[in-house]
């Protein structure tokens, strides 16, 4: 439930009340946005006089979503998530790009440079990937997130990879900015709650088969465990349709940003699989009010080891851009 406090409460008392509350076995989060000052309170058999009658207290809100940290019942205000004073979701669009897979120091050196060169700021290159077939490119392991990190630093960029297990979490935050969470990983709940325990912001795609609930609720094992910088994707879902790898749900964008705060990006490389639909799908998403894009770019992409027929080359990579730029007035 949401408990609003006092406008005038001190902080030093608000906190006596937080712990007053953890004491009792309540989980407590705290937000605050002007003089409106909310906690967010979950556990079982909650007394409501009890908290009605607690100092501080100025009235009970029950909230109806089962996602209470993610969910805008307890924070009104959009999440705005500072990553090397790279600001996400503060209105303006955010781009990540560049390869599925990390290949050679070659390759993602000029990935990065085709990423800085029409504007994108962050570079995206998988070091260990899930692949649906065992005999398919894993990934360089160490080495690409190493070949990353050079390659960003020598273009400024940020970067994001994603992490498959929890016995990865400790070398992915040495090299990369963002850990990405697949959408075979949405609802791996123990590497969700480790990654709350972790100082970076989180890129959580959407699960094949999931709901909006199930991404909010995946979305809630990470700031339940104290990470509040989580970044929500949607990367296509599965359904009867074969024409595609997956169907575009270009309306998770705005329920997303109706239901949650949290800033929400769209995959439109993923999301139907096809080279020319990342142009249409990405200026569909921007309109339909997405905080950033993820777009899978390549300097060859018909010889990528991963994802060739889903990645588009430079030349179309600087058409997205400038497209995307025209389309709306706050890029970056």
């Amino acid at each position: 439930m949401i408990v609003e406090l006092s406008e005038n409460a001190p902080a030093i008392d608000i906190q006596k009340l937080i712990e007053r509350l953890k004491w009792a076995g309540l989980h407590v989060s705290f937000v605050q946005e002007g003089v409106y000052r909310r906690l967010a309170i979950i556990g079982k058999d909650i007394d409501l006089k009890y908290l009605a009658n607690l100092p501080l207290v100025k009235k009970i809100v029950p909230s109806k979503q089962p996602y209470k940290l993610a969910g805008s019942d307890f924070k009104k205000e959009r999440t705005v998530i500072n990553v090397k004073g790279h600001s996400i979701g503060d209105g303006t669009l955010t781009v990540i790009a560049g390869p599925c897979s990390i290949e050679s120091e070659e390759q993602i050196y000029a990935c990065a440079k085709i990423v800085a060169e029409n504007g994108a700021k962050i570079l995206r290159g998988g070091a260990f990937k899930p692949r649906t077939s065992p005999y398919s490119f894993q990934g360089l392991g160490e080495e690409g997130l190493i070949f990353l990190q050079k390659a960003a630093a020598e273009y400024g960029l940020l970067t994001i990879s994603e992490v498959m297990d929890t016995a990865d979490i400790e070398l992915l935050t040495q090299y990369a900015d963002i850990l990405q969470v697949g959408a075979r990983n949405m609802q791996n709940f123990s590497l969700l709650k480790r990654l709350g325990q972790c100082k970076k912001p989180v890129f959580l795609k959407r699960g094949m088969s999931a709901t909006y609930k199930d991404l909010l609720m995946a979305a809630e094992y990470i700031l339940s465990s104290g990470n509040e910088q989580v970044i929500l994707c949607e990367r296509g879902i599965r359904t009867f349709e074969d024409y595609t790898r997956n169907t575009m749900d270009i309306a998770a964008i705005p329920i997303l940003k109706e239901l949650s705060h949290l800033p929400v990006f769209a995959d439109p490389s993923h999301g139907t699989g096809l080279r020319n639909m990342v142009l249409p799908m990405s200026c569909a998403a921007v309109a339909a009010g997405a905080d950033g894009l993820m777009i899978e770019v390549h300097p060859n992409p018909d010889k990528a080891y991963s994802d060739a027929e889903q990645t588009i080359g430079p030349e179309a990579f600087a058409i997205l851009m400038k497209k995307v730029y025209s389309g709306i007035a706050n890029v970056k």
